[in-house]
């Protein structure tokens, strides 16, 4: 069973594997008692658990970081119903948590989900980031970008060189003629000696 199908369905408790999904909804199985069920999108609505963010003083981080904290901090879980124990809690373990936004209920859903997780042996583990995935993408858009440029330039010197040579080519037969139309450009002028003479 893997992370990126874990999801919390508003409306019901618990957490649930998504099975498959469907234009009208989804089917889901519970991870508390392992029954399956449909659950219609026009009542409910699916949370993935790797999409969902937590507040924090500084920027929002995943809720999988705040998993990975409870586990490295090896403190017992606190009881999900005393508040008070649930924010002591999470001040040890995660402290940079906006407690002014993150209410007492979040919290309460923090541990429960992640005793589920750990009785069900999920590793806490994201899939792939799209913005990881556009920057592989963007590389080798870069990469193809780069190879049109390249066969740009080099189309463009080779018509550069093909104009040189024309232009060469165009000189040269330019020259011939001048040289050929010289002595033809003379003979009127000794003619004209002649008749003088």
């Amino acid at each position: 069973m893997e992370y990126n199908r874990i999801v919390a369905v508003t409306g019901l408790p618990h957490l649930y594997e998504l099975l498959t999904s469907k234009t009208d909804g989804a089917i889901v199985r519970s991870l508390e008692d392992k029954s399956s069920r449909f659950v219609s999108s026009r009542i409910h609505n699916l949370s993935h658990l790797e999409s969902i963010e937590v507040f924090t003083t500084d920027e929002n981080v995943n809720l999988s970081e705040v998993f990975h904290a409870m586990k490295n901090s090896g403190d017992a879980l606190p009881d999900a119903k005393d508040n008070k124990a649930l924010r002591t809690y999470f001040e040890k373990v995660y402290p940079t948590i906006d407690f002014e936004r993150v209410y007492a209920s979040d919290l309460k859903k923090m541990v429960k989900w992640y005793e589920v997780l750990q009785k069900n042996d999920i590793d806490i583990k994201l899939t792939e980031h799209p913005a990881e995935v556009e920057e592989v993408e963007k590389v080798e858009d870069d990469k193809e970008v780069a190879q049109i440029e390249k066969e740009v330039q080099e189309t463009k010197e080779i018509k550069k060189a093909k104009t040189k040579k024309t232009e060469a080519k165009a000189e040269k037969l330019e020259t011939e003629m001048t040289s050929e139309e010289a002595p033809a450009a003379e003979a009127p002028k000794k003619r004209g000696r002649k008749k003088k003479e």
